[in-house]
């Protein structure tokens, strides 16, 4: 027996970075893990093939409040409980803060429509089997730009910061369904494999001398899992970075 064993877990945006280690920790714990994205099937497909317990790969769009719930569907018909959801998927661009004219509402609607909006009309569909479980909790994955004025761009900032004080205001409400969130600062993965400048700079001047990896927030996303008693809370991950920025 492991100490998952028998609980289901849906990550979203799980086919690479912090949701595809958080997938591979959670599965390692024993829980069936259903892993998500709404593009890169294929790898969202070995994701799940590779996890050691029984899983199952689901491409939805969760701006789309019917593919979010069809990924509910999906994961209550083959597993017949929800234990665990993991807000991990989201969208950004790069558009720098002092570029308002570049900050388009497009943009402004498309980092909200999957941030903020997706993750809450999945959250709400998910309350009612979530609150069938013994353990239920979800984990937000946002950001430091949600708590510090930085970030990829002023609306991904803004849609974090939402999410941070939506992890409070459901961990007041929802009880005894726990809600935390994980606040990564930088981050290597693929996607933020060419930025070379914001690696150096995070470490030079942070006290850890290094940015974040996968693994590091999926440890933090399996510390709020494991608490039974923790919930309303935002840790942070950033080695320090959020100190002296």
């Amino acid at each position: 027996m492991t100490e998952l064993d028998g609980q289901v877990a849906i990550v979203t945006g799980s086919s690479s970075g912090i949701g595809e280690a958080t997938a591979l920790r959670l599965s390692e714990l024993g829980a069936h893990v259903v892993v998500n994205s709404w593009s890169s099937v294929d790898a969202g497909e070995a994701v799940a093939a590779a996890l050691p317990t029984e899983g199952m790969y689901v491409q939805a769009d969760i701006a789309d409040q019917a593919q979010g719930h069809a990924l509910l569907e999906r994961t209550i018909e083959r597993f017949g409980r929800l234990d665990i959801l993991v807000n991990n998927a989201g969208w950004t661009t790069v558009v720098p803060h002092h570029d308002l004219e570049g900050l388009t509402d497009d943009i402004l609607r498309k980092t909200f429509e999957v941030n903020v909006f997706g993750t809450w009309w999945l959250t709400k569909a998910a309350m009612p089997h979530l609150r069938d479980s013994d353990s239920p909790c979800v984990v937000m994955v946002t950001s430091l730009a949600g708590t510090r004025p930085v970030g990829s761009s002023i609306a991904y900032a803004m849609s974090k910061a939402a999410l941070n004080h939506l992890t409070l205001l459901l961990a007041k409400s929802c009880g005894p369904v726990r809600v935390n969130a994980v606040a990564p600062g930088l981050v290597e993965t693929p996607w933020t494999s060419d930025w070379t400048a914001q690696h150096d700079f995070v470490r030079a001047v942070s006290p850890m001398h290094r940015s974040a990896t996968p693994a590091d927030c999926a440890e933090a996303v399996l510390g709020m899992v494991r608490n039974p008693h923790v919930t309303g809370q935002v840790l942070t991950v950033d080695g320090g970075s959020g100190l002296v920025m």
